[in-house]
């Protein structure tokens, strides 16, 4: 057990930090531990945790993708006018807007390494273009989701609100296995030394689009989520879902230099976040300061994170003399 902790005492230090913000949300809000609660709770969380994971398999391999937020609102826009009729249409929607978003990680992947530009440069300008096509698609909010598909992602199952029971399949379906096959290793690999990788024999551009797509993939799950929850498009949610999604992997103690992390941490940072804007709501601080917080929040998450990367690249100074 003490093993277990130490070498996971990131995503253990998240899960500690996260119980005490719920226990004080929930002791300060008017209804308390109810179902209703938790389950507006939950979905607010997971539109973020999805968001979060996106950026995490950009930075776990040394990049970060500021298209996050963009990817949201071209997926969010695209589900509003595909998420509604028969359940045919409407399924083949819903893998229409999850490829969506995989064909714009793909195309940050292969710009970033075939063009050999930096993410930060390729991401910053993909998510123009991508927002530029959310605004043809829903030049205002509007559109509709399908109310009983909504409802059944989005509510409860005996009492257990459905974002919960997702985030645990997305952790034991997908997480734990995907970590231990070539792929996942490969991306710690590649965030831990490129060079080292490349010598171990793994391809890793092949790895680094892998990771963008991944996180085109899961930016397109976070935009199909914030349908559910809204039943509307709108094209307009970028920035404010970029800049938390880094902030979330950085609560979460995924290193901004890579390599370090898991997406159990970025789920963790990202409902931490949530939790403390939540709290915030019933702490009786003015609703006009609210936004000051936040961003005080935000900017110290980042800047930890910052301060990471400037401490790697001084011992990297050290060892190169």
């Amino acid at each position: 057990m003490l093993d277990y902790i130490r070498s996971n005492r990131r995503e253990v230090i998240a899960a500690i930090v996260l119980l005490v913000l719920l226990s004080l949300y929930l002791g300060t809000h008017p209804r308390g531990a109810s179902t209703y609660v938790l389950t507006i709770w939950a979905n607010q969380c997971l539109i973020l945790g999805l968001a979060a994971i996106a950026q995490f398999f950009a930075v776990v391999v040394r990049g970060i993708d500021l298209s996050v937020g963009a990817v949201m609102a071209l997926t969010n826009t695209l589900a509003s006018h595909l998420l509604d009729g028969s359940a045919v249409g409407i399924g083949f929607g819903m893998v229409a807007v999850l490829a969506a978003g995989a064909a714009c990680g793909l195309v940050n992947g292969l710009v970033v390494v075939y063009g050999r530009i930096q993410p930060i440069v390729v991401t910053l300008a993909t998510a123009s273009i991508f927002v530029g096509v959310a605004l043809m698609l829903r030049p205002t909010p509007g559109g509709a989701i399908n109310y009983d598909l909504a409802d059944a992602v989005t509510l409860d199952v005996f009492g257990v609100p459905t974002a919960l029971i997702l985030s645990g399949l997305l952790i034991f379906a997908f997480w734990i296995p995907f970590r231990r096959t070539g792929l996942g290793l490969g991306l710690y690999a590649l965030g831990s030394s490129e060079q080292a990788a490349f010598q171990s024999g793994i391809d890793t551009r092949l790895v680094r689009i892998a990771a963008f797509t991944l996180a085109g993939l899961f930016g397109g799950a976070a935009g199909l989520y914030y349908s559910f929850v809204t039943t509307t498009g709108d094209a307009g949610i970028a920035a404010n879902f970029t800049l938390n999604s880094i902030a979330a992997v950085v609560l979460g103690g995924v290193l901004l230099r890579g390599g370090v992390g898991s997406l159990v941490g970025a789920m963790a940072g990202a409902f931490i976040l949530k939790t403390i804007a939540s709290l915030m709501f019933f702490s009786g601080i003015p609703s006009l300061a609210q936004p000051l917080f936040e961003g005080l929040i935000l900017a110290a998450a980042i800047a930890v994170g910052g301060a990471d990367v400037l401490r790697a690249r001084n011992r990297l100074e050290v060892f190169g003399r």
